[in-house]
């Protein structure tokens, strides 16, 4: 296929997915913690304090900057102004993304499964719901995908030129988040694991040119960041995952539920390995995934789809070790920490799906002749989309966390009703955003308890009736206060429903509100 024909369809691809996330986005609430942390962050980048966006910072800073600079273009004051450009940010990327994911199953499996793998990556639901949100995630997954992708051509010839481009693209991976760093480990271990295999090995020179640049230029790029920030992450999940520092505790925010004291390191792992085996399950889905398993009997023989086929297979051997690594020492892992592995499994469903279209008109229709057989595969191709679309069209299209706008409204009200230097308890932390009010969160909840001056909580049901020691201490603040509003007004099913409580009392006691219901979430 041309040059042409392959820019035709990223184009077409690009325009679909672009409408797709613009669809999503307006559609959005946005009520992820670590959004309002990158926004934050792009704000300090904006103001100029980089100390205080780079050195100070839990994230990296790469998704903030991009923030940062979408705001500075388009413009605009207030939160609804900061939050449009960290999704336009978001999205962009994802709109992006399409390119490497297009080259990814292009190197790896040839044209016809090219734009397959990118339909089918768009397809489930979760792709197109992290790239509209405020997530870093499509900001990293453009520069990991494009650093596999040009690991990929280097491991099929050795030319130094895409593996300098795989360290850049790794190096950028990394300024996004800690895990960019899998990338050149894995292929670092590839050049080692070759020693063992005669028939995979790069001539002597050009291996050791390649160990040699593999072990300086990620310092080079990474070295100074690392040392900034004394460690390759300042996140407690990094440590956590290292060894550097103890499981967190029982009752932990990031928690999905709460440890059993008396757990043992066995039973811990195996309830982590099977969170991981749920979280690629949502980032792939179990269709897809047998497609992807079917596509190990298309694999080819030649050297060079040896070399790469071991080079993933150490990415996502490593990364499904690190995610139950992750949840036995953090207690959570959730679909979009499972991307790293879905995108190359879903490019591989792609390849599964074209082989087995193949070997079915191949095997009832070998008369027909090859444009005939094209017209077939094209045909059962096009069900199988369809039978997709049937499947995951109203996941793929439904809004996100549309239960979850009475923050957004809570905020709003905050504006309208309270003082500027109002302090809120929000322990999401969205009402005190979109209302700006200055506030605590998870991390000062016990200094906002013993603060004379705190003027308001926000809280929806689940925070006011669950068992963890937030709740509790949620409950201790909030006493027999009755709201002074809630939204929705009336409880609706699978809305959360968001309460504000003044603290002061002058408006609880004029409420007529009545409290929750603490037996319902």
């Amino acid at each position: 296929m041309s040059l042409q024909h392959h820019l035709i369809r990223i184009g077409l691809l690009m325009s679909a997915v672009a409408a797709l996330l613009i669809w999503l986005a307006l559609r959005t609430e946005v009520m992820y913690g670590d959004g309002l942390r990158y926004v934050a962050q792009a704000q300090a980048i904006e103001q100029g304090s980089w100390s205080e966006a780079v050195a100070r910072a839990v994230d990296h800073p790469a998704y903030p900057l991009a923030i940062a600079t979408v705001h500075r273009l388009s413009g605009g004051n207030g939160p609804i102004a900061w939050q449009a450009a960290a999704q336009a940010a978001s999205m962009i990327v994802g709109v992006l993304l399409v390119i490497p994911l297009y080259l990814f199953a292009l190197e790896l499996y040839g044209t016809p499964t090219a734009w397959l793998a990118c339909v089918l990556t768009f397809l489930v639901p979760l792709t197109g719901h992290v790239l509209a949100d405020v997530l870093a995630e499509g900001t990293f997954l453009l520069f990991w995908m494009t650093g596999c992708w040009t690991a990929l051509r280097f491991l099929r010839d050795g030319r130094t030129v895409w593996l300098v481009a795989t360290i850049v693209f790794a190096g950028l991976a990394y300024m996004t988040r800690p895990e960019g760093l899998l990338l050149p480990l894995a292929l670092t271990g590839t050049l080692g694991l070759m020693v063992c295999r005669p028939g995979l090995r790069f001539p002597w020179p050009m291996w050791g040119r390649a160990v040699l640049l593999l072990s300086a230029g990620p310092l080079l790029l990474a070295g100074p960041y690392v040392a900034l920030k004394g460690g390759i992450g300042t996140k407690p999940a990094v440590a956590r995952l290292l060894g550097l520092s103890a499981r967190s505790p029982a009752m932990a925010v990031e928690r999905e539920r709460p440890l059993d004291p008396n757990q043992s390191t066995l039973t811990t792992y195996v309830v982590a390995g099977r969170a991981v085996a749920r979280a690629v399950l949502g980032a792939v889905s179990p269709p897809l995934l047998v497609l992807a398993i079917v596509s190990l009997f298309a694999a080819g023989g030649n050297t060079d789809r040896g070399r790469k086929d071991l080079f993933l297979a150490l990415i996502l051997v490593g990364w499904l070790l690190a995610l139950v690594r992750l949840h036995a020492t953090g207690g959570y892992c959730t679909p979009r920490h499972a991307l790293i592995f879905a995108l190359p499994a879903l490019a591989a469903a792609a390849k599964g799906l074209d082989f087995l279209v193949d070997r079915l008109t191949a095997r009832f229709f070998a008369g027909a002749t090859a444009r005939g057989r094209a017209q077939l595969s094209g045909a059962m191709i096009g069900i199988c989309l369809g039978a997709g679309m049937v499947l995951y069209g109203r996941d793929l299209i439904a809004p996100i966390n549309p239960g979850f706008r009475g923050y957004r409204q809570a905020g709003e009200w905050l504006a309208a009703h309270s003082p500027r230097d109002a302090r809120v308890l929000d322990l999401k932390g969205w009402a005190t955003f979109y209302g700006e009010r200055a506030g605590y969160t998870f991390e000062e909840l016990a200094q906002a308890e013993h603060d004379p001056g705190l003027g308001w909580i926000v809280a929806h049901d689940a925070l006011l009736i669950g068992p963890w020691y937030y709740c509790e201490a949620l409950r201790r603040v909030v006493g027999d206060r009755s709201p002074v509003q809630s939204f929705p007004a009336v409880r609706r099913p699978e809305i959360a429903q968001v309460h504000i409580f003044e603290v002061s009392g002058r408006l609880a006691r004029a409420g007529s509100m009545p409290a929750p219901d603490s037996r319902r979430r």
